[in-house]
């Protein structure tokens, strides 16, 4: 029987490169402030990335919201509060035999981190090699940069996707997993709390578009690296947001802003 969790006043989900984390160098000093404020006023932040358990475990920790879930690998999984890597690689294997079995002809404009060895994970994301041993800890999915034509890529897709398998771009790779979303994470973890908490949810990528929209409060963070996101429907209402600064320093304003705006309201009534 499930236990329900007292709703704190406000949870926050959010993205990691590029949205939390400095596109470059994966700081989020400049996030510290509101960070610090969210532990003061004891409320949860849900990391959610396409990083594996065993990065978001070390992070999470560092940041000081080991009590709180994550979601892991783009939405394909969740990791437990206090938990660390887990050790199930079903669907990655999968993934990587559903890719052997394609065309060499598309096979080979797709390059995965499987593909890779540690130091050229390290080498390609820019991560220490520390951090890049634990960025190649997969289970559910797997990353990987495409150097071939849109209509090859289109091929690519479908090829996947007979196979269940979808691809979707983030800020920095095409990440190939069976499909489940950080949105569909985060309506399980929110429907362990009652009742319902106010959401927020901050990212910067095309796979971050459902988690923004699904929150009560949504948020762009400006990217200058990557696509970017398209005009979201709930932009015309101010239901969704952006920020004017990149990465963690965007992040910083747009939480003190919706915490401000929270508790202030709360008061007023």
């Amino acid at each position: 029987m499930k236990t329900e969790k007292t709703a704190p006043r406000l949870i926050v989900f959010s993205d990691l490169d590029g949205t939390l984390l400095d596109h470059d160098s994966y700081s989020w000093a400049a996030a510290d402030p509101a960070l610090q404020e969210m532990k003061r006023l004891g409320l949860p932040l849900i990391l959610a990335s396409s990083k594996t358990a065993a990065e978001i475990a070390e992070l999470r920790s560092e940041m000081g919201f080991d009590h709180a879930p994550a979601i892991v690998e783009n939405g394909a999984g969740i990791l437990a509060p206090g938990t660390g890597a887990l050790s199930d690689r079903t669907a990655y294997d999968a993934i990587l035999n559903a890719l052997a079995d394609l065309p060499k002809e598309l096979r080979q404009y797709y390059t995965g981190f499987s593909d890779w060895t540690v130091e050229e994970v390290a080498q390609n994301t820019g991560l220490p090699l520390a951090q890049a041993t634990l960025a190649a800890q997969r289970q559910f999915s797997e990353p990987g940069l495409w150097s071939g034509s849109g209509e090859d890529l289109s091929r690519f897709e479908a090829a996947l996707k007979d196979k269940g398998i979808h691809a979707r771009q983030g800020g920095r790779y095409l990440t190939l997993s069976f499909g489940a979303t950080k949105a569909d994470r985060m309506a399980d973890i929110i429907a362990d709390y009652s009742p319902r908490p106010v959401t927020m949810a901050l990212g910067d990528a095309p796979n971050d578009v459902e988690m923004i929209a699904a929150a009560d409060h949504g948020v762009v963070v400006r990217n200058s690296h990557g696509p970017g996101i398209p005009i979201l429907p709930g932009e015309a209402t101010g239901r969704i947001t952006r920020t004017e600064a990149p990465g963690p320093e965007g992040w910083n304003i747009a939480v003190l802003s919706r915490i401000a705006q929270d508790y202030q309201n709360t008061e007023k009534g």
